[in-house]
C-alpha cells in the first residue's frame, strides 16, 4: 500500500494486496508482509479498517459463489423445470380424472364436461398455431372469388330449404305450431315497415341472425342431448347460486333468508357479481365474448365494435357492455350505436339472471333466451336501422379486450362484491317504487271504473285485453293469454323484475298441485305458456331502461347526446321485438316432456301428495273415465285394459274432487 506526495493512500494498492496470492493470512487473519509495510509507512487506522472491509467482502463473495451458480443454473433451465412440473401435474390430474370417472361417472359428469371444454380450447390453440397461417394462406385466393360468393348462397339456400322442410314435417303433427311461425312473420313485417332505410337492409345479417336463433332453439329445446345438456347446466348454475346461503345466513340469519324475499334474492346478486368480477380479472369473460363476437361477425357480416358489444350483453348489463368498446363509441355510425342499444334492451346480464333464477324461474330457459337474443338483436337492428354510412371498424381482426385493472384475485372479488351492492340496492329501489306506483295506478283506474259501473279495472286487466292477440301469436293457448299478456305489459311498462316475480307466483301454484280453475278464475298457466313467457320477458326492454341507457352512453360520449336520443326509442322497440320473436321460436319448438308426455307410467307409481304431474295425469284419467249403470268405472284411451287404472283412479279421487269419484 502506497501514499502519494500529499500523504493520501493509494487505494488501488489495497486491492492488489488482497488479490496477491503470494501474501497469505495468519490464523488471526492478518497478512505479515502487509503489517510490516504498514508499520514502516505509518498507515492510518481508518485505512486499516477499510482494507479489512474489502477483505471481508471478498470472503463473502467467495462464500456465496455456490448459491450464485445454483441460481444461474435454475434461470438457465427454468423452461425445462416448468415443463417437468406441468407434466407431473397433468399426470396427477389424469389419474384423478380417470379414478373419478371409473368410480361414478354420473357423479363426475361436471368434471368430465369441464375437462372436455379445456381440452377443446387447448386443441384449438395447437391447431391454430401449427396450421392456422397455412390454412389462411391456402384460403386467401377464394376470399373474393365468385366461387366463394356462390358457396355462400348455396349454403344459405340449403339451410333455408332444410328449415322449411323440417318445419312443414314437424307442424304436420302439431298444426298449432304454425301460429307462432306466423307471429315471427308478423313481427318481421312490422319492423321492416318501421325501417329507416328500406332499400339498404342487409338481408344477409337478417337471414343469418334469425337462422342462428332458430338453430340454437332447436338444439336447446327440441333435441334430447341439447335439452338435457342445458337442463344440466341450469341445475349446476342453481346449485352454484345456492352457495349464497352460506354467506347470507351468517349475516342475516336462517329465518330471514328463508322467509324474506329481499334476503333470498339480493345476496345472489352480490355473490354472482363477485364471481363475474373474478372471471373478468382472469380473462375468461373476455375470451368467451371475443369468440362469440368472432362467430357472429363472420356469419352476419357486422362490424367488430357492434358485434363485440352485443356479445358482451350476454354476460354484462346494458351500461357495462358499451364500456368494452368505449374508445370507439365516438366514431361509430348511428346504425352501429343502434345495434349496441338494441343488444342491451334485448338481453339480461348474468348478475340479474342469477336474481331471476333465485325467483324460481327455469335456469335453462333463461340461459337459452339470453344467448339466442344476441344474433337476433344484430339481425333485427340491421332491419330497422340499416347501415348507410361508411364504418371505420370493418377490420376482421376485431377489437382487443383488456383484462381487469385489479392487482390480484382478492381485489377483483372485493370490487365485484362492492359494485354489486349498488345493483342490489337498485333492484330494491325499483321493486319498491314500481310496485307502489302500480298499486296507485290500479287504485286510480279502479276508482275511475267504478264511476261508470266498471268493476275491477286495473292496469293488468287493460294489458290482458290489449296485448292478448300479440301473445296468442307467440303460441300461447287462448285460455292462458290474459295472464301472459298481463306479465308482458308489466314488463314493458313497469319492470321485468315485477313481471318475473308474478311468473314465479304462478309457477309455485302450479307446482303445488293447485287446481287450475277455482271459482271460474284461472290460477296458473301451463308449462308451455311458462316457457314462452320466460323467453318473452328476458330483456331490459322497458320504459324505465331508456333513462338508464341514455345516462350510461351519454356519460361516455357527451357530444353525441342528440344522436343517442334520436335512436333510443327505435332501439327499445326493436329490443322488445327480439324477445317476442325468441318467444315465438320457443312456441314453435316446445314439446311436452316428463309426466305431460307419459302419464301412464306416472300413475302406475304410488303418489300421495298434490303436484303438478299428479294434477295433469289425474285430470286426464278423469276425462277418460265414465260410469256405467252399476257405478263401476270404465276406462278408455291409454288407461283401457290397464290393471292399475282402478287403483290410480282411487288415488286421484283422494287428491282431487270430480264427478267420477262419487
Amino acid at each position: 500500500m502506497k501514499t502519494n506526495e500529499r500523504g493520501v493512500t493509494d487505494l488501488s494498492t489495497v486491492e492488489t494486496d488482497l488479490e496477491n496470492p503470494g501474501l497469505e493470512l495468519t490464523e488471526e487473519g492478518e497478512n505479515p508482509e502487509r503489517t510490516r509495510r504498514t508499520e514502516e509507512q505509518g498507515e492510518p487506522e481508518g485505512l486499516k479498517s477499510l482494507g479489512d472491509g474489502l477483505r471481508s467482502s471478498t470472503h463473502q463473495r467467495k462464500s456465496l459463489q455456490p448459491f450464485t451458480r445454483a441460481r444461474s443454473f435454475c434461470k438457465t433451465h427454468a423452461g425445462l423445470f416448468k415443463k417437468i412440473l406441468l407434466g407431473l401435474l397433468c399426470l396427477a390430474y389424469t389419474a384423478y380424472f380417470l379414478a373419478a370417472c371409473i368410480l361414478d361417472f354420473q357423479r363426475a359428469l361436471a368434471l368430465f364436461v369441464l375437462t372436455c371444454l379445456v381440452l377443446l380450447v387447448l386443441v384449438h390453440r395447437l391447431l391454430k398455431g401449427f396450421i392456422g397461417k397455412t390454412l389462411t394462406r391456402c384460403l386467401k385466393p377464394f376470399k373474393n372469388s365468385r366461387l366463394n360468393v356462390w358457396m355462400k348462397w348455396v349454403f344459405a339456400g340449403v339451410i333455408l330449404i332444410g328449415l322449411i322442410v323440417w318445419l312443414a314435417l314437424d307442424t304436420a303433427q302439431r298444426p298449432e305450431q304454425l301460429i307462432p311461425f306466423a307471429g315471427i312473420c308478423m313481427f318481421i313485417l312490422i319492423l321492416f315497415t318501421c325501417s329507416k332505410h328500406h332499400s339498404a337492409v342487409s338481408w344477409r345479417a337478417v337471414f343469418w341472425g334469425l337462422c342462428l336463433q332458430f338453430v340454437f332453439g332447436i338444439l336447446v329445446i327440441r333435441t334430447d342431448p341439447g335439452f338435457n345438456a342445458f337442463r344440466w347446466l341450469g341445475e349446476q348454475v342453481q346449485t352454484f347460486l345456492n352457495y349464497t346461503v352460506a354467506g347470507s345466513s351468517f349475516v342475516f340469519g336462517d329465518v330471514l333468508v328463508k322467509d324474506v324475499f329481499a334476503f333470498q334474492a339480493l345476496p345472489v346478486i352480490i355473490f354472482f357479481g363477485c364471481v363475474m368480477s373474478i372471471l373478468y380479472y382472469l380473462g375468461l369473460v373476455q375470451w368467451v365474448v371475443q369468440k362469440i363476437a368472432w362467430f357472429l361477425q363472420l356469419t352476419l357480416g357486422t362490424t367488430a365494435t357492434e358485434t363485440l358489444a352485443v356479445a358482451g350483453n350476454i354476460f354484462v348489463g346494458m351500461t357495462e357492455a358499451p364500456l368494452l368498446i368505449r374508445p370507439y363509441l365516438a366514431d361509430m355510425t348511428l346504425s352501429e350505436i343502434h345495434a349496441v342499444m338494441t343488444g342491451g334492451f334485448a338481453t339480461i346480464s348474468g348478475t340479474v339472471m342469477g336474481a331471476f333464477i333465485s325467483f324460481g324461474i327455469d335456469p335453462s330457459s333463461l340461459i337459452s333466451a339470453s344467448v339466442m337474443a344476441a344474433p337476433s338483436a344484430l339481425a333485427l337492428s340491421k332491419l330497422v336501422y340499416p347501415e348507410v354510412e361508411e364504418s371505420k371498424f370493418k377490420n376482421k381482426e376485431g377489437v382487443k379486450l383488456p383484462r381487469g385493472k385489479e392487482k390480484n384475485v382478492l381485489e377483483a372479488a372485493s370490487n365485484g362484491a362492492t359494485d354489486a351492492v349498488g345493483l342490489a340496492a337498485n333492484v330494491v329501489a325499483n321493486l319498491i317504487g314500481f310496485l307502489a306506483v302500480l298499486a296507485f295506478i290500479n287504485a286510480a283506474l279502479s276508482w275511475l271504473g267504478e264511476i261508470v259501473d266498471i268493476q275491477g279495472l286495473t292496469f293488468q286487466l287493460i294489458c290482458s285485453y290489449v296485448l292478448r292477440p300479440m301473445v296468442f301469436m307467440m303460441g300461447v293457448d287462448w285460455a292462458d293469454c290474459p295472464m301472459v299478456a298481463e306479465m308482458v305489459g308489466i314488463k314493458f311498462f313497469i319492470n321485468e323484475f315485477v313481471a318475473y316475480q308474478q311468473l314465479s307466483q304462478y309457477k309455485d301454484k302450479r307446482l303445488s298441485g293447485m287446481e287450475e280453475w277455482i271459482g271460474g278464475k284461472k290460477q296458473w298457466i301451463s308449462v308451455r305458456a311458462e316457457t314462452i313467457t320466460t323467453f318473452s320477458l328476458c330483456g331490459f326492454a322497458n320504459l324505465s331502461s331508456i333513462g338508464i341507457t341514455l345516462g350510461g352512453l351519454t356519460s361516455m360520449v357527451p357530444h353525441r347526446k342528440s344522436d343517442l336520443s334520436k335512436i333510443v326509442i327505435s332501439a327499445l322497440f326493436t329490443g322488445a321485438c327480439v324477445s317476442f320473436i325468441s318467444a315465438c321460436v320457443a312456441g314453435i319448438l316446445y314439446v311436452p316432456r316428463g309426466a305431460e308426455a307419459d302419464c301412464v307410467s306416472f300413475l302406475n307409481t304410488s303418489f300421495t301428495n298434490r303436484t303438478y304431474e299428479a294434477y295433469v295425469c289425474c285430470r286426464g284419467l278423469f276425462e277418460s273415465t265414465s260410469l256405467n249403470g252399476t257405478n263401476l268405472p270404465s276406462f278408455s284411451g291409454p288407461w283401457e285394459d290397464k290393471e292399475f287404472s282402478a287403483v290410480a283412479l282411487a288415488n286421484c279421487c283422494g287428491l282431487y274432487a270430480n264427478a267420477v269419484c262419487a
